[in-house]
């Protein structure tokens, strides 16, 4: 979204409590497609081109700081705390002295709204300034408003003011055009209607929403915008209004994946982060979970029951049923499961093949090498063209320290293997199947690492005979 041609600054409340939540964290943190739900409104603020953003803190204060501390390092956001915390209307008036100087545009956000899109927030802000409005709201219609203050209008159809549900009278609550709490506002103007407001209420807070009544008996120039799409409108008060906004914004990002040709079998049952980008022409089945930063490449085919965070994947990546896949780098052509489990720190190098059953921690595979099955291969660094048997294991951690095990190209282990770390297997070795590892084994070598077989004869007769005459023994004395 391009920034409009005339500035504005943001203002973007995050200081409720969010009781109805029922959650040890701020509400604005709670996660909405794998990010913290005001983190959605600060990236439509940014697209917008705000000049300045201003989030006021509240309640949990701290933890909300801890998330923006970066950006406000950076000087992308100023914090302003709330305290005490007496209403929308005085969390918009603790920004004055931020302000003092400030008479343009003021864009003021609700950090619970993550479904705002970024094409209605500039709707509003070029309407505010076409119309050269003092405010500007943004309304809705919504089927069952329970919960939002009502939009009072004349006979003219003009805004008469905003009720709060609480002090709605009956007839009031049977309107359905809803404030949205989303505004543009002339600061200055603004900042003198907020010395005028008072905690007359059942809440005993300093209404936001009162000073539309108090432009319209000043005969201020007041605007009124209603959102095509309600859904976008709706803020997060409960855990139901949390999973309902889920849902909207994975079908967006669906739909957004698809119009850039990425092929989802079935959109509704694909969830994938708002983070996550997917390159032309991979296949997503259903039922899998892709997050955080998460990027997958062109012609990739991911199946179901599949769960990819914080992982690169490169182009002709193939993972399989039930494979779950963290923070690792999979180049061009690697084929992973199915029922595969790569756990943090790896690197499959191109058309390396992880099978089924195999878990990986920290290990590099060369190209075109395998482990194809029931392996698992921790601290290791395998070179190009080695096969892994079944049941091989790396035995790297000692119950005080983790060690590395080093295995060479176009090495051969057979199934069955053991490598006790800290060990290297040099280049084009050979290891007999079911061998237990524990010195270096030299280049071209065959390495044998298992006890003699020896062979008892008649020694499975003799044992059940041994058994019967036990039986027979105690059953005798139960008798005498």
């Amino acid at each position: 979204m391009k920034r409009g041609t005339e500035h504005f600054i943001a203002i973007v409340l995050a200081a409720g409590l969010g009781k109805r939540m029922r959650s040890k964290q701020p509400k604005v943190l709670h996660p909405v497609a794998g990010r913290p739900m005001i983190q959605h409104v600060l990236d439509l603020v940014k697209g917008l081109g705000a000049d300045r953003t201003l989030v006021v803190m509240g309640h949990h204060k701290e933890q909300v700081r801890t998330l923006l501390e970066g950006e406000i390092r950076d000087g992308k956001i100023e914090g302003v705390v709330q305290d005490p915390l007496s209403g929308t209307g005085h969390a918009v008036q603790v920004t004055r002295p931020l302000l003092a100087h400030y008479h343009g545009a003021v864009m003021i956000l609700n950090g619970d709204h993550p479904l705002l899109r970024a094409e209605t927030a500039l709707s509003l802000l070029q309407s505010h300034r076409a119309h050269e409005a003092v405010i500007t709201l943004l309304t809705a219609h919504l089927e069952n408003p329970k919960g939002y203050g009502r939009i009072l209008r004349g006979p003219e159809g003009q805004v008469t003011g905003i009720v709060e549900e609480r002090d709605a009278t009956a007839e009031q609550l049977r309107i359905n055009e809803i404030n949205t709490g989303v505004y543009v506002a002339q600061a200055g103007s603004l900042f003198e209607l907020l010395k005028e407001v008072k905690p007359d209420n059942a809440q005993g807070e300093y209404y936001l929403t009162d000073t539309v009544c108090l432009a319209v008996q000043k005969k201020l120039r007041l605007l009124a915008i209603t959102a095509t799409d309600p859904n976008e409108t709706l803020g997060i008060n409960t855990r139901a209004d949390l999973a309902k906004a889920e849902k909207i914004i994975r079908r967006r990002i669906a739909d957004k994946l698809m119009a850039q040709g990425v092929t989802l079998l079935d959109p509704e049952n694909s969830r994938i982060d708002a983070t996550v980008v997917i390159g032309q022409d991979t296949v997503v089945y259903p039922w899998t979970l892709i997050e955080g930063t998460t990027q997958i490449g062109e012609d990739c085919v991911i199946s179901s029951h599949v769960r990819i965070t914080n992982s690169q994947l490169g182009r002709g990546v193939v993972v399989q049923d039930h494979s779950v896949i963290a923070e690792s780098v999979l180049e061009d052509h690697v084929s992973v499961g199915p029922f595969a489990h790569l756990r943090p720190g790896n690197l499959l190098r191109r058309k390396a093949k992880v099978g089924n059953f195999v878990e990986m921690k920290k290990t590099e595979i060369g190209e075109g090498s395998k482990a194809n099955h029931l392996t698992y291969l921790g601290d290791a660094i395998i070179g190009k063209g080695v096969n892994i048997g079944a049941g091989s294991i790396t035995c790297n951690y000692d119950g005080v320290k983790k060690s590395q095990t080093i295995i060479e190209d176009d090495v051969f282990v057979g199934s069955d293997t053991q490598f006790i770390a800290p060990v290297r297997v040099g280049r084009g070795a050979t290891i007999a199947a079911g061998s237990t590892i524990t010195q270096d084994v030299p280049p071209g070598s065959l390495a044998i690492g298992r006890v003699r077989q020896v062979n008892k004869k008649d020694w499975a007769r003799k044992q059940k005979q041994l058994h019967t005459r036990k039986l027979q023994s105690k059953k005798a004395k139960k008798k005498g």
